[in-house]
């Protein structure tokens, strides 16, 4: 099961109120080909699609598209703030290693 920690949820919560092209759309989490070690994660704001997997969260939903699913179900999703950067980080039991930038992952 997907997991969002209090302060992304937060920050999600944030967004979804004061970004103006996030205002009545849901989080989209999806994972992509992309890069040295086989696919990167994608998160952002989107539009619901009749094929997408809905998972309701407090205050806003997630919608994932079939095929990033099996990538993401046991997966948790946190924010972090530090002095250089700030961001959410996604923490998956399935991974099996990533690229030297940690952009891109394999499973």
């Amino acid at each position: 099961m997907l997991t969002i920690t209090p302060k992304a949820a937060e920050k999600i919560t944030d967004f979804l109120k004061t970004e103006e092209t996030a205002q009545g759309k849901a989080l989209r989490l999806s994972v992509a080909e992309s890069g040295c070690a086989g696919y990167e994660y994608r998160i952002g704001f989107d539009e619901k699609k009749p094929a997408d997997k809905i998972l309701p969260q407090a205050g806003f939903d997630v919608i994932v598209d079939e095929a990033s699913l099996k990538f993401i179900a046991d997966a948790t999703i946190d924010y972090a703030e530090d002095e250089t950067s700030s961001g959410f980080r996604i923490k998956n039991p399935l991974e099996k290693s990533s690229c030297g930038c940690g952009k891109s992952k394999q499973f």
